[in-house]
């Protein structure tokens, strides 16, 4: 019996293999708009893309990401500035992209940027931190999106969201895995709005890899300014120790935890951009498939268990 089961399994494979080989013609006529494209996954797909063959628009929050792009890239790459946060200027980059792809439409966009912190226990922080992470991680996905769907509903092209596994699982507080959860949703709702006009939306669900998001430095520097900043009864709660302990599980676990391989993420980015029958979702990363998603599916009693055994355990914690 587990032998059929077996085998079924790896014919479901491989037939989702061949079907997924097969790529969209003509990629020199398509535009592709990404957003944050400074460093990490945007920026090694806006290189990747352009190799393939796609005319890119990547957006930068900085003129030296744009300038670095324009240099090891061919003249189909467009750069532009842009702060998801302001609707001013998201609106004046889809002015610029309606007027580039004229009547073709825009092929897809990849909503990339995003912000890891400021990420602590939630009494720590205030409704403006929350504000501020959703403003770039939710908020400007939903901007940037709308502000061209027009114009991908004209190429019946594709929205491709880079949400996370903590769309799926809240192991840690703060905003973070709200902003996720809200991409999650967003994409969802958004994919059975566009599916009777031909637009496919795709959803990115990455692990934990060696970006600015998981920088262990950037992660502990933010919780320092937000412990600064706490009311004695809320530090005596944690114990003066707390911080120490921080520091000594991020670079313990979180830097060994983190794959250094981005083209994990950014050959399901482009797959889900260029490939004929794309995935719904893409979770790339050995911890995404066999941890933090099964772990998801798990009973909360399970998966409290799993989150709370190793923890950091505040000095007033009940036994």
């Amino acid at each position: 019996m587990w032998m059929y089961v077996l085998a079924l399994v790896v014919l479901y494979y491989v037939v989702r293999w061949f079907r997924e080989l097969d790529r969209v013609p003509d990629r020199g006529s398509k535009y592709v708009y990404i957003t944050g494209c400074d460093t990490g996954f945007g920026n090694l797909l806006a290189r990747h893309l352009d190799k393939c063959g796609f005319c890119v628009v990547a957006a930068c929050f900085t003129e030296k990401g744009e300038e670095e792009l324009k240099k090891s890239c061919s003249n189909r790459m467009s750069t532009v500035h842009l702060d998801v946060t302001k609707q001013e200027c998201i609106a004046k980059v889809a002015a610029f992209i309606k007027q580039l792809v004229g009547q073709k439409g825009l092929w897809a966009v990849v909503n990339n940027a995003g912000v890891s912190v400021p990420s602590a226990p939630c009494d720590w922080l205030t409704l403006d931190d929350y504000k501020m992470m959703l403003a770039v991680n939710l908020e400007g996905v939903i901007g940037v999106t709308l502000s061209v769907l027009p114009l991908i509903k004209k190429a019946r092209g594709r929205v491709v969201n880079v949400a996370s596994v903590f769309g799926r699982i809240s192991p840690m507080g703060g905003p973070y895995c709200v902003s996720k959860y809200g991409v999650e949703s967003f994409n969802d709702s958004l994919r059975l709005s566009m599916r009777p006009f031909g637009v496919k939306v795709l959803c990115i669900e990455p692990g934990f890899f060696k970006t600015t998001v998981t920088d262990g430095d950037l992660i502990l520097k933010n919780t320092k300014i937000l412990w600064e900043r706490l009311p004695k009864e809320t530090k005596d709660d944690y114990g003066d120790n707390f911080i120490n302990k921080v520091e000594a599980l991020l670079k313990e676990k979180i830097s060994k935890m983190a794959d250094g391989d981005l083209m994990k993420v950014v050959s399901c980015m482009e797959h889900a951009v260029s490939a004929v029958r794309p995935r719904t979702r893409y979770s790339p990363g050995w911890d995404a498939k066999f941890f933090w998603l099964p772990i998801s599916y798990c009973p909360s009693f399970i998966s409290d268990y799993l989150f709370l055994k190793d923890s950091i355990k505040p000095a007033k914690a009940l036994d």
